[in-house]
């Protein structure tokens, strides 16, 4: 009985990870290069399944007509030409088909960048993500904002090694290269929340390295940019000003950039706004006091490899600290 359950509970379990990887699959279109791939993908399918159907027909006709019997000498050992004529033509031409498929596909996904400003630029680092957009002279980090139902084009870059930009239902993937900047074209369908990765093996915390797209139709996308134009709001309260001092003393501002005061690193990411972000570190914890307190405690016993270095916080600093982040909305 307890096995009967146990199976049961194993299969139940399966079935939500099963579901869970479909949930955010290449196979679920959520952009028109992700529609213009997998419709490609489809015929790949039917060609396959049809290939299939016709080797398992021919391989039991074969087996059935041509098996050893007793009293039969003269069985055929050759086929007919027709067959072979068939059998090497109707292949090959599937080839050329999917040939001119592929290429076809490949121009409507990735027509040339050539001449054309980016309308986002996306940088990868160890083990986070910049994001500038140009032309309204904003910069952000990690949590990646992007219009709905507009064809914008993404350069990407890379500050240390070879990263890789993955979200499974906007179906493009591509490499970000030190030294190099690759565009890609990207026409999401609908506002809402994507989940990608990292999917090139960037080092300790390459696992760790989350993308979050966040879509927004135009209105709410203009309002977002008006709203990352404006400098860090810096309240007058007691112990958000004592972390904003704490926060210089410390040289926080080599690393990280907060528009409207000293601070203009950009080793680490852009902290103007961070008090507004939904996530911390590329979407492993949730942007609250505590966990944000955490981090500043321990850095590497949260992301261990991180190039957060420990500054060994009393209590207090802790607190100040954390206020003064959270406070930058």
């Amino acid at each position: 009985m307890c096995t009967v359950a146990y199976t049961f509970f194993m299969i139940n379990k399966m079935l939500h990870i099963i579901l869970g990887i479909f949930a955010t699959s290449t196979l679920q279109s959520s952009s028109q290069q992700a529609e213009e791939i997998n419709r490609l993908l489809n015929y790949f399918f039917w060609a396959a399944g049809f290939i299939l159907l016709v080797v398992a027909v021919l391989t039991a006709y074969m087996v059935i007509k041509y098996r050893r019997r007793e009293g039969v000498t003269n069985a055929k050992k050759q086929l007919n030409k027709k067959w072979e004529i068939a059998m090497i033509g109707v292949p090959s031409l599937l080839v050329a088909l999917f040939f001119y498929l592929t290429i076809k596909t490949m121009h409507r996904v990735l027509p040339p960048a050539e001449g054309k400003n980016p309308d986002v630029i996306v940088i990868g680092h160890q083990w986070w993500w910049q994001t500038i957009y140009p032309t309204h002279h904003v910069i952000s980090a990690n949590e990646i904002h992007l219009p709905a139902g507009k064809t914008i084009l993404i350069q990407l870059q890379s500050a240390d090694v070879i990263h890789d930009w993955w979200i499974p239902q906007f179906g493009n993937k591509m490499d970000a290269v030190p030294g190099n900047e690759n565009d890609i074209w990207l026409t999401i369908k609908k506002p809402g929340v994507y989940i990608g990765a990292c999917s090139e093996f960037c080092g300790a915390q390459h696992a760790g390295m989350r993308l979050r797209v966040i879509a927004q139709d135009q209105q709410d996308y203009d309002k977002w940019l008006a709203a990352q134009q404006q400098p860090a709001a810096i309240s007058q309260d007691t112990l958000i000003q004592s972390g904003a001092q704490l926060f210089a003393q410390y040289t926080c501002g080599g690393c990280h950039r907060i528009n409207g005061t000293d601070a203009n690193g950009e080793a680490g990411p852009d902290l103007t706004h961070i008090g507004s972000r939904k996530t911390l570190l590329t979407g492993l914890m949730t942007n609250n006091p505590h966990n944000l307190m955490q981090w500043l405690k321990d850095p590497q016993k949260i992301k261990p490899g991180v190039h957060m270095p420990d500054f060994f916080l009393d209590e207090h600093s802790l607190k100040a600290l954390t206020a003064y982040l959270t406070a930058l909305k």
